[in-house]
């Protein structure tokens, strides 16, 4: 398999990686995938192989066994979406909005044979219109895949709901040719038991995943705190926008 990658890029295995295994998942990976030397240091650097099929899912129970075990493979925990700078009190809206501003850097995070479809999809049942956060289709899989996006630990809850927008999808949106859709619940943080309580009897394939974001989680509390939000430092360029208006 290494004699099939650059020397280049052998070089960088040897020097950034110590086990084995990992280099020659690395090496597979890059052959699966063509990654360029950059490509593939960034994702040594960002530790895909530790994440890469750790989320937390169903679906064992819920897809058959080829598809089952390609979607596994395909979803990371945590995802790393480090070109994000959130405050800690964020609403999901600003990390839907966010990820869509650096929609090529998050489609690279996700992985290869994500097609975005689009955010804050409508979906009406009896009369109710619903918003689906995300939709992406897998090129491989087949299948649509629903994304929601929660800037809070994992409840209970948020099973069900997905559950629900993957019947609608499913009725709604599903070609006959296509796979069973699959649901990512994406989370700040989750505790496995409550994850595994709130999987294990859900019809739908749903996985549960967690996201880390730059800045605020990585300074000491008392300076996030005293870092102004998103929304003080827009106000405030308005202000002096409009203070310049006057003047001239």
């Amino acid at each position: 398999m290494l004699a099939q990658i650059p020397w280049g890029h052998n070089i960088v295995l040897l020097q950034k990686i110590e086990h084995r295994a990992a280099r020659l998942w690395y090496a597979q990976q890059t052959i699966a995938n063509g990654w360029s030397r950059s490509m593939l240091v960034h994702w040594i650097e960002s530790d895909l192989y530790a994440r890469q099929g750790k989320a937390l899912h169903n679906f064992k129970a819920t897809l058959p066994a080829p598809q089952s075990d390609l979607a596994a493979e395909l979803i990371k925990d945590p995802y790393n979406f480090d070109f994000l700078t959130l405050q800690a009190d964020a609403a999901e809206r600003e990390l839907e909005q966010g990820l869509l501003a650096h929609i090529r850097r998050f489609l690279l995070e996700l992985g290869a044979g994500f097609a975005f479809v689009g955010q804050q999809v409508p979906v009406v049942v009896e009369d109710e219109t619903y918003f689906l956060d995300l939709l992406f289709y897998h090129l491989k899989l087949r299948c649509f895949l629903v994304i929601d996006l929660k800037v809070e630990p994992f409840q209970p809850e948020f099973a069900g709901k997905m559950n629900f927008y993957l019947s609608t999808v499913d009725e709604q949106m599903r070609h006959p040719n296509d796979n069973p859709s699959i649901g990512l619940i994406l989370c700040r943080d989750r505790k496995k038991t409550v994850v595994e309580y709130a999987l294990r009897d859900l019809s739908k394939p749903v996985g549960v995943a967690r996201y880390k974001t730059r800045l605020v989680e990585s300074l000491p509390k008392d300076l996030a705190v005293a870092l102004p939000s998103v929304r003080q430092i827009q106000e405030e360029m308005r202000k002096g926008a409009e203070a310049g208006r006057a003047k001239s």
